[in-house]
């Protein structure tokens, strides 16, 4: 009997990984012939099981336990690398349109005079914490079970999933409307300029439509990552985006604020407009940009409605928390900035960090959002060495990633500056501050990443508890003692960023270094099931045709 060969990189790998465990019940010079016998040229994870009769258990164990977390192969991480390219790349381009689309607003309501900006940024201040992040957290509660279910070929999953999203947050819009509409007494009572209060109230009562356009946007954007396929989204978004510019330019000029806020409800509504018409002139919409997603949809051998909103619920609401937590300390870090004693140097200032630092912010919510939809799908598929090498690749980008931004806000620090200042307090405090903020990149980027393989895993809650007590048990005394106590100003609220952000990214890399993926594996069956699953030479075969430009 003689067995097909195996190719030349597998041979040496499976020879190098299973020699010592193997050699030490065969012969060494039947060994390898004795597992392409057994295996048929099967990938590692599928001839482990074929091994079980001819190993003893504890030495299986060692095989697919031990081994299986460590060395990675270099063509496990190039291949890793380009399915993160091919969702990475449309997800930054989505959140650098969305920095553009903020950025639009914002110099609009400048144009306008001091009072409309205050306002205005007051108003937008007040949105994205009550609003804007409360939906956009709830919504990421879809994403460990959308990708599980992806991976898993559990597509009916995917889609109920997605509509109960939508149903949820469009509940959660009404009590976020009724704070909207009463933002002026709320301003009255914490002692705001009446004025100021008054065109930061007309521009929330403008924006109330785009509650209900998040509450369907929001929900998409997960949904069209964790199919991985978010090029539709990204080419719709730019296009909005692109008239968003000129519409913010002309409605800001003719009403003034309202016609900022009513720009920017149109351009939400405008990207759901084309997604509709993107989804209604394709018809290829369960065709992936990266495997593992199914040809054809399954369903659930059993459907139990309530479960399934059990477990929404249960992953949205930590999901929810964890974006709030971070969000709304920079919010605080903000408002703080005003009891210090120079409070226009400070808010000045506070105002340029929180712009860069949104800037910055996208290489690591891109790594966030693609290792979590990738994690999620490997899982759901029933292949933990792949999720593994997912995290692991993702990590590593992210460190990459810090140190540039960390290079960047070191060297050019002056020239940004420049940027949003002529002011020469303003800008030397600016320059002081910015290295800090490079250093707090270094720490978030890889936090960031950290927590979007616990939420593609199904653990957010573990996410929320390690920024609850980093940033307001860690980092929020250390920059009260530091910038009052003792005096060293905003320079101080930015060191206290910068222990809660190393006091998180800690927590998260030793969380993802002794995570358990096999363990993880199983609990995305208990989640989405595994009925859809497919043996991993079907993707391995998909793929190779996909690259090669053939039908499959």
């Amino acid at each position: 009997m003689h067995a097909e060969p195996l190719p030349m990189g597998l041979e040496v790998e499976n020879e190098r990984r299973l020699g010592e465990v193997i050699g030490s019940h065969f012969d060494s010079g039947s060994c390898l012939t004795l597992f392409m016998q057994v295996t048929g040229g099967l990938p590692y994870e599928d001839y482990c099981s074929k091994l079980s009769f001819l190993l003893p258990s504890p030495a299986l164990k060692m095989v697919t336990g031990d081994q299986i977390q460590k060395c990675l192969t270099i063509s496990e991480v190039s291949e890793e690398l380009k399915r993160m390219k091919d969702i990475g790349l449309p997800i930054t381009v989505i959140n650098l349109v969305s920095y553009i689309k903020g950025m639009a607003s914002v110099a609009c309501m400048g144009r306008l005079g001091r009072l409309e900006l205050a306002g205005g940024a007051l108003a937008v201040g007040f949105t994205n914490v009550t609003g804007y992040s409360v939906l956009a957290g709830l919504a990421m509660g879809m994403e460990p079970i959308c990708s599980q279910a992806f991976g898993s070929r559990n597509l009916s999953l995917a889609s109920r999933a997605l509509r109960r999203t939508i149903l949820l947050l469009l509940l959660v819009s009404l009590p976020i409307a009724l704070l909207w509409i009463n933002l002026r007494p709320i301003m009255r009572v914490v002692r705001q300029d009446s004025d100021v209060a008054r065109v930061a109230a007309c521009y929330c009562r403008f924006a109330l439509p785009d509650l209900l356009a998040n509450s369907l946007l929001q929900p998409l954007r997960v949904y069209f990552r964790c199919k991985g396929a978010p090029w539709p989204l990204m080419w719709c978004m730019s296009l909005a985006v692109v008239i968003h510019v000129p519409l913010t330019a002309s409605l800001s000029s003719a009403i003034g604020v309202p016609g900022v806020a009513i720009a920017t409800c149109l351009t939400d509504f405008n990207t759901l407009l084309l997604l509709l018409a993107c989804g209604n002139s394709s018809r290829t919409a369960d065709e992936a940009v990266y495997l593992p997603i199914p040809s054809s949809p399954t369903t659930c051998s059993s459907y139990k409605p309530w479960s399934e909103w059990a477990s929404l619920i249960r992953l949205a609401l930590p999901s929810c928390l964890a974006v709030c937590l971070e969000w709304w300390w920079y919010e605080l870090m903000t408002v703080a900035s005003g009891y210090l004693s120079n409070p226009r140097v400070s808010l000045a200032t506070a105002a340029i960090v929180i712009q860069t630092t949104s800037l910055m912010y996208t290489l690591p919510t891109t790594l966030s959002t693609s290792v979590s939809a990738r994690v999620g799908n490997e899982l759901g598929a029933g292949r933990p060495r792949r999720a593994q090498t997912a995290a692991a690749v993702a990590m590593g980008l992210a460190v990459a990633g810090s140190c540039i931004s960390l290079l960047w806000a070191t060297v050019w620090r002056e020239a940004w500056g420049r940027v949003f200042t002529g002011d020469g307090e303003v800008l030397e405090l600016t320059k002081a501050v910015l290295p800090v903020i490079g250093l707090c990149e270094l720490a978030n980027c890889p936090q960031t990443t950290g927590c979007g393989v616990l939420r593609g895993s199904a653990r957010p809650s573990v996410g929320a508890a390690i920024n609850l007590y980093a940033f307001y048990l860690v980092g929020a005394p250390v920059a009260l003692l530091l910038a009052f106590r003792l005096e060293l100003g905003f320079l101080g609220l930015s060191l206290g960023l910068l222990t809660a952000q190393v006091a998180c990214a800690l927590s998260v890399v030793y969380l993802i270094r002794n995570m358990d993926w096999e363990r993880e594996a199983a609990k995305a069956v208990d989640l989405v099931g595994s009925g859809g699953r497919a043996p991993e030479g079907e993707y391995e075969e998909k793929a190779m045709h996909k690259r090669e430009g053939l039908q499959p």
